[in-house]
């Protein structure tokens, strides 16, 4: 069996045939016979050979069939010089010629001529541009990346215009032959940087990668934590700004998400808007962010662990209140919270899997029913709900759904290490928590930056945003080579010109 694969391969890679049938023979066999390939004979001697379902049949109709036609001489050079379609090239390998005709390419063979003209003509299907859905915003770029490759590639450069933008494409997957575009801006990115990544995804062998999210998992730092630690963004914005602050991008086609790296854990709650609004806003809805993801986290654990263990730090306001809430429940708080926020996992999921009309119908009257229910039925307390809902409502403010997915899932060992052993054993899960951030690295860059290592100057753009004049340095993490953005000195109002009078 493996010497009839060795002379498969050794029958591919030979050079291209002068006689037409053999090399028909060649290509048919290479693909199997599949159906969608079509031969095509125009008298006296071309071959056209391509995929149906592959090439663009308007061009090929409107642009090759003419020029073809028109062509006096018949040569593989003449055709060259004939056909005015972009993407034409020569090719003598039968190996090349037909990796070329998967990828959307139409072969012209010239009987009695060992060479092919393979003519790039892909289809062009794609959705439309439309409004990114997970990461909205009110002020700012209304348009996300699509599943093109093409499409997302021309985005980035209508946003930047500079020569300087790197795209180095990248074939991945033994079977897919997936295309990967690495973006990167040469003399602001890190050559260390861009040397580590391209390293990593060359090295990669496995059959296929069909999304960015796949292809992140497989080039991070730490597969086994639940940090995420590249970021994924559908926003061309968001994408350039990062490029132009000195990280690396990756697109991978037929995915509709981009790759950004290095990213620091900080960054994951910073929002592109933040840059489009002024300072005291932008900081103001990070910090909101910032709290309402440590409330989302340990605000349950802190009610399971007072309940549990330290009747004393509940204000006695409250102790009649909460005493009369859990009469009737019959669970201990562990349990109860457990329960609850299993519940609201399961409308979150229920409400995503299901239609859009439909998943929003479920989500609300489900969880005010189930809700209502539990009170009456004695189950739950009516203050625990309260809790659980704002914990669940914190942990939609996370810019960034993997983010947000990790806020939801550690709450989980936390409010059993705080039924166990209370405000010690919260204590014990934020240690472990930190600890394990303070190892993560993101592309080799510190994934804690800039507060550990501390670095001062990258804390204006950090939890809060300073005024962009005082924002002027790219951050530290990235080891830019260029580390200004702009000139530091703010506009002078004495400086300006002189109304004429």
């Amino acid at each position: 069996m493996e010497k009839n694969n060795m002379e498969s391969t050794i029958e591919i890679e030979c050079t291209v045939s002068e006689l037409a049938n053999e090399f028909i023979l060649a290509v048919s066999n290479a693909v199997h016979n599949t159906s969608d390939l079509i031969v095509k004979s125009i008298p006296p001697s071309l071959t056209l050979i391509y995929i149906d379902t592959l090439v663009d049949a308007k061009i090929l109709k409107s642009h090759i069939l003419q020029d073809l036609f028109k062509s006096q001489k018949v040569s593989p050079e003449s055709i060259l010089s004939t056909l005015t379609i972009p993407q034409v090239e020569l090719s003598n390998n039968t190996n090349e010629t037909i990796t070329a005709m998967m990828d959307g390419a139409l072969l012209i063979h010239v009987e009695g001529y060992s060479e092919v003209v393979l003519a790039r003509i892909p289809t062009d299907e794609s959705r439309a541009l439309a409004a990114p859905e997970n990461e909205s915003q009110v002020i700012g770029a209304q348009v996300g990346f699509n599943e093109s490759l093409s499409t997302n590639v021309s985005l980035i450069r209508r946003y930047i215009k500079n020569r300087d933008l790197c795209n180095e494409k990248i074939e991945l997957g033994k079977q897919s032959k997936t295309a990967v575009a690495m973006l990167y801006i040469k003399g602001v990115a890190s050559e260390e940087m861009v040397s580590t990544l391209r390293q990593r995804i060359n090295d990669l062998e496995v059959d296929s990668v069909l999304d960015s999210s796949i292809l992140e998992q497989l080039i991070d730092d730490n597969s086994l934590s639940i940090f995420p630690q590249m970021l994924l963004t559908e926003r061309p914005d968001k994408f350039c700004a990062e490029l132009l602050n000195g990280k690396l991008g990756v697109i991978v086609d037929g995915s509709s998400l981009a790759i950004v790296c290095p990213h620091s854990f900080l960054e994951f709650f910073q929002s592109q808007e933040d840059q489009n609004l002024r300072w005291q806003i932008a900081t103001f809805a990070r910090l909101l962010r910032f709290g309402a993801v440590v409330l989302s986290v340990f605000l349950t654990p802190l009610y399971v662990a007072a309940l549990t263990f330290h009747y004393e730090v509940i204000p006695q306001t409250l102790v009649v209140p909460l005493s009369e809430s859990r009469a009737l429940v019959p669970f201990p708080p562990v349990i109860e919270a457990l329960l609850l926020e299993l519940i609201i996992e399961l409308l979150r999921e229920a409400g995503v899997r299901l239609p859009s009309k439909v998943g929003q119908t479920i989500g609300i009257v489900g969880g005010i029913v189930i809700g209502t229910a539990a009170v009456q039925a004695g189950i739950t307390s009516n203050i625990l709900i309260i809790i659980i809902a704002l914990g669940a409502l914190s942990s939609f403010t996370t810019p960034s759904y993997m983010m947000g997915n990790v806020i939801r899932i550690i709450r989980f060992p936390l409010i059993l290490l705080a039924g166990l052993w209370g405000f010690y054993g919260i204590m014990l899960g934020l240690c472990f928590i930190l600890t394990h951030l303070l190892r993560q690295t993101s592309l080799g860059s510190p994934y804690t930056a800039p507060f550990y290592p501390p670095r001062l100057i990258d804390w204006r753009d950090s939890l809060v945003r300073l005024p962009l004049p005082f924002t002027f340095k790219r951050p530290s993490n990235t080891r830019p080579e260029d580390e200004d953005k702009y000139e530091p000195e703010p506009i002078n109002p004495e400086k300006n010109a002189q109304k004429v009078k």
